[in-house]
């Protein structure tokens, strides 16, 4: 009789098992590698959308920027009307921080509690609201927020300064004016 041999058979079962544990262990590393990329692509894509929103809450200045003072000695008030530039998301006015500086002097303007309130020194604030959507203070799109702004020091003749207006979200907006030789009572700032 013939006998057989059993170890071809056990070395084919053997191989069959490493071949099985290779594949599982490829499945593994290549559901890990997937995994990592999904995130990777995740955050790209939060980081995208993030930047457009902060791009994209940005304001403009609606018409002039008015000086109010004193005729022949200094500016004492900045008027301006803002609004949302096209594309932009709405701004909250109650987050916003608004700085002035000129050559000597770097300060950041309080908000008045109450729109309409009257602007006191060192302080700014929404005076009126057209086109108005909602009763707060967020700014949204086809709205106009008319603003003051006083700074604790007068502003003089020929004195440049920069009023900034800093968003919680989005890109600042700079304000940069320099007062006239001969100061009016009320003067267009170039």
């Amino acid at each position: 009789m013939r006998s057989f041999n059993h170890e071809n058979a056990f070395t084919g079962l053997e191989a069959a098992i490493v071949l099985i544990a290779f594949v599982v262990v490829a499945a593994v590393f290549s559901y890990v590698v997937l995994g990592a990329g999904f995130f990777t692509t995740q955050k790209s894509q939060e980081v995208v959308h993030t930047g457009v929103q902060q791009a994209s809450s940005t304001l403009e200045i609606v018409g002039n920027v008015y000086g109010v003072g004193t005729a022949a000695t200094s500016i004492t008030m900045i008027n301006f009307s803002a609004a949302l530039a096209p594309g932009g998301t709405p701004v909250d006015f109650d987050k916003v921080v608004i700085t002035y500086s000129n050559a000597s002097v770097l300060e950041t303007l309080g908000k008045i509690a109450t729109k309409g309130g009257t602007v006191t020194s060192g302080k700014w604030g929404i005076v009126t609201v057209q086109n108005e959507v909602t009763n707060d203070n967020v700014l949204e799109k086809g709205e106009q927020f008319d603003i003051t702004a006083k700074p604790t020091n007068a502003i003089l003749k020929n004195d440049q300064f920069q009023l900034e207006i800093k968003p919680a979200v989005g890109a600042a907006l700079g304000i940069s004016r320099t007062a006239p030789a001969s100061i009016q009572a009320v003067n267009i700032l170039y």
